[in-house]
This record gives structure tokens, sequence and C-alpha cells, in this order.
């Protein structure tokens, strides 16, 4: 027994091997599309995520933020389907197996489902995408939260408690102003153009809170025309103001009410927490803290619309996702600049944690799929009757089947080379099909088969020996356990041996090396 008859075994035995486990893999996608495997275990992975620590009894409040997520635009659209009648029937169909399948598996009738079409907690999808992108679920749970509604409320109470400090800055100015002329005749005409123009900051005031109340401002752009307002408010004053020495006082406390509160954009909105940072917006989800008491007291008996759908999103929202959110968010300082990154650097700190909590799912999954590839390996090694030892047997002794097996073998490696490290399993799929025209495996329950493993054909009037059923075990799990390795592992030793084969012994080397 040479190298080269090895070889040619191996080549043999390899071969058989990735034509069952193409066979297998098939299968697999198979189940696996009808069954929506991938689909409902990243449901239940982003279940178990949103879950945390929760409680039996938030697991209800988490299957509908698990919905709400799902429904969003960004979500929803990755899960495309065909349209039409006649397109949508085999999707209805894996829908109807989906089901039933579902419903065999659902012993416990008090059990709540963690899958699709759960009517339970208003699911009525029937599927949902194999893949999300963790940016796409950061930005739609962060919309789901409504962190950015939370965030612009936010901003808008305190913006406007700002602008009634200014206000009340300027009156107590004017008061004082006004106490020091007096309400002689002769100041009369000043102070209605005093009054005429603190009403027309005031104005400007009101209406730079409504514009970002509105979205039509942000807080730089609401800030610019505030400090804008305050320098006219200041000019006009100085040009109208009687010609008395004594009179400049005002004018400077003007002059330093607006540097010290207005002085630059970015100074005041820092300075004055006019914009929150991203532990406050998470503080702001849960009720009892200090953020949401500010929030709610601000915005009772002003904007009731805000309130009612702030409150809808927090009693949705289970306390130990809340408590998710804080520490994500308590993490997410560690990468601030500035407050301007508050919501972003959130968003990223769920990205990553969406990542690692993906990446342990995509293990659990790879497990449980390596656990159904080794039931669909014994499960194919008993239905084609695919006992190693037979095939190693008949390979050794078949020299014909034996070289047709190799050459075919070698064609198909040679029309994949520049592919052997990522092959495509349908081309392989389709150029083994046309090989197996030329080749009759050692495999299946044909009496030729039978006769040489059992002694016994379909033509003998004696039963079927089931005892000698024993006898092909072992080679029936041996062959299980190598199919469940899969295709690409098969095709990836292939060419190796092939090379091996056509490389033939290497000469010895007539020079030392040092």
């Amino acid at each position: 027994m040479n190298l080269p008859f090895i070889l040619d075994v191996s080549i043999g035995l390899i071969f058989i091997y990735l034509i069952l486990s193409l066979l297998a893999s098939e299968i697999q996608e198979l189940l696996a599309t009808v069954f929506q495997w991938r689909a409902e275990h990243l449901r239940k992975s982003i279940e178990l995520f949103l879950t945390g620590n929760a409680t039996d009894a938030e697991q209800e409040k988490i299957l509908r933020l698990a919905n709400q997520i799902y429904a969003n635009p960004l979500i929803n659209s990755l899960n495309q389907q065909a349209t039409g009648v006649i397109a949508n029937l085999p999707r209805r169909f894996t829908w109807t197996v989906a089901s039933a399948y579902r419903s065999l598996a659902n012993t416990q009738p008090d059990k709540k489902q963690t899958v699709f079409n759960n009517e339970q907690v208003g699911d009525s999808r029937h599927s949902g995408p194999s893949y999300i992108p963790s940016n796409v679920f950061a930005s739609s749970l962060i919309e789901t939260l409504g962190i950015p509604t939370i965030e612009q409320s936010l901003s808008g109470t305190r913006l406007d408690s700002f602008k009634n400090q200014r206000l009340s800055e300027i009156e107590n100015v004017i008061f004082k102003l006004q106490e020091q002329i007096g309400e002689g005749e002769e100041h009369e005409e000043f102070f209605n153009y005093l009054y005429q123009s603190y009403s027309e900051i005031q104005a400007d005031f009101e209406q730079v809170v409504w514009n970002f109340q509105q979205n039509k401002f942000d807080l730089n752009n609401s800030i610019s025309s505030m400090i804008v307002s305050f320098d006219r408010f200041i000019e006009s004053l100085k040009v109208n103001l009687p010609q008395q020495e004594t009179l400049s006082q005002p004018l400077q406390q003007l002059q330093f009410l607006k540097n010290n509160s207005l002085t630059s954009v970015e100074s005041t909105i820092s300075r004055t927490g006019l914009r929150p940072n991203v532990q406050e917006i998470a503080q702001a989800i849960k009720r009892g803290t200090d953020t949401y008491n500010e929030l709610i007291s601000r915005l009772q008996d002003k904007d009731n619309e805000t309130l009612q759908r702030i409150e809808s999103i927090i009693d949705k929202l289970p306390t130990s996702m809340a408590n998710n959110i804080k520490d994500l968010a308590q993490r997410a300082e560690f990468n601030i600049n500035n407050t301007q990154q508050g919501v972003s650097a959130l968003r990223q700190e769920i990205e990553h944690n969406f990542d690692n909590s993906m990446e342990r799912a995509s293990g659990v999954y790879k497990r449980n799929a390596k656990g159904i590839a080794l039931l669909l390996g014994l499960t194919i090694a008993a239905a084609t009757n695919a006992d190693a030892f037979y095939m190693v047997n008949r390979l050794s002794k078949d020299s014909a089947l034996r070289d047709t097996i190799t050459q075919n073998a070698g064609q198909i490696v040679l029309q994949n080379r520049d592919q052997l490290k990522y092959v495509d399993i349908d081309t392989l799929r389709s150029q083994t099909d046309e090989a197996l025209n030329q080749i009759a495996l050692p495999i299946g329950w044909g009496d030729a088969n039978l006769q040489r493993q059992i002694s016994w054909t379909s033509k003998q009037r004696r039963p079927f020996p089931i005892w000698r059923i024993i006898t092909l075990l072992p080679g029936w799990i041996i062959s299980g356990i190598a199919i469940a390795m899969g295709a690409p592992f098969w095709f990836d030793l292939l060419g190796k041996a092939v090379n091996v084969r056509n490389t033939g012994r290497p000469p010895a080397s007539t020079t030392k090396t040092e």
C-alpha cells in the first residue's frame, strides 16, 4: 500500500462526504428558511438584550417594546416581502408551517411566546429580518424610547426658564431706573419708548423659545438670536437715555447682565446646562429622579400634549430597561468630549453593547446549528446507507471507481482553484451534480451494496435481516459526524489532498541551509 493509493482512497472518501455535506447544507438551509430560525433567534436575542434583569412581571412590557422596535421603519424596511398573490404563495406556505411548528413547540398554554405572530402582545407579524445592523438597532431603540423628544422637551423647558430669568433681570434694571429718574412728565416719552423696547425684547425671547419648541431653531440659533436681541435693546437704551451722568449705571448693569449670561453661544449653553447631558436624558425616562421631576413639573399646564407623550413612553418602559439605559449613559460619559455629543455617545454605547450581544447570540446559533447539522448528518447517513467502513473497502478494491472519483474531484478543484477559501456553495453543488452522472457512489440501499454489506438482496426469498443493521451503525455514526463537518471543510480538505497528489513527493535537497 503506497502513498498514491492512500491519497486516491482518501480523495474518494472526501469527495463522497463533500456531496453528502452539500445535501445536508441544502436541507438545513431549507429548514432554516421554512421555520425562520435566523429571524426567530435574532428576535429572541433582542428580547434578551432588552430584558437585562427584568422580572416576570415586566416580560410583557419587554415584548411590547420589542414589537415597537420591529415596527420602526428603519427595521421594518429590512424585512422585504414579495408582492402579488402568486409571489406570496411560497411565503404563506412557510408562514403556515412555521406557525404550526411554534404551536406544537409551545406546550405550555400560559407561557408567553417570544416569537412572531403573538396576538397576546399585539404582534401580528409573520416574519422578521435575519440580520439588523447595530447602528440601525441603536437608532430604532433611541427613537422608540423617545429620547429625542425627551431631550428636546428638557432643553425647551430649561430655555424657557432661562428666558424668564433674563427678562426678570431686565425688568429689575428698568424698575430701578424708573425709581432713579422719577415719574415726571419730561421723562414720560422716554419711559414709553423704554417699555416698548422691553416689549420687543420680550416678544423676541418668546418667539425664540417657541421656535425651539417647534424644532425650527436649535439651541445655537436660539441663544444667538437672544444675544442679538439683547444687544439691540442695550444700543437702543444708549441712544434714548436722558443725558445725565448718574444714569450710566443702568447701562452698565444691563451690559454686565448680558456679558454674564449671554457672552457667547457655546459658553452660555454649557454654563447654564441648557443642553442636557447623556446621564440627565437617561434619568429623565425613570420616574423619581431629579431630572424626571424637573421635566414633569415644568411641562404641567404648559404642554400637556408633550407631557402625555412622555408619560406614555415611560409607562411602557420596563424598570430594568430604564436602569440599563442609565448604566449605558454612565459608560458613555467617558467617551464624551463636549455636551453636543451626548446622545451620539449613548447611541455608540448601545451599538457597542448590541454588537457584543449579537456576537454571543451568533455563537449560540452556531452551536444550535451544529447540533442540527449532526442530527441531519446521522439521518442522511442512515437514509443513504453511507457506511464509512464499507466505502473505504469499496474504494480500496474498485480501481475504476477510485479513478473516476479522483478524476472528477480533480476537475472540480481545478475549476474552483481561485476560490478554495471562499467557495460558492451553489456553484459547487451544480458541479458535483454533473459529476454524479458519471459515478455510482458506494452508498444507497441497492442490491449491489446490500449484497456486499449484509449478504442480502431483494431477490432472495428470506426476509430482510434487521438485526444486521447493528453492524452498519458504527459506519453510519462516523459518516454522520463527517457530514456534520460541512461542505466548506471537505472542499478545503479535498483541495489540499488533490494538490498533494498532483505535486507528488518533492526531490531531496542537495544543499545545506543554516
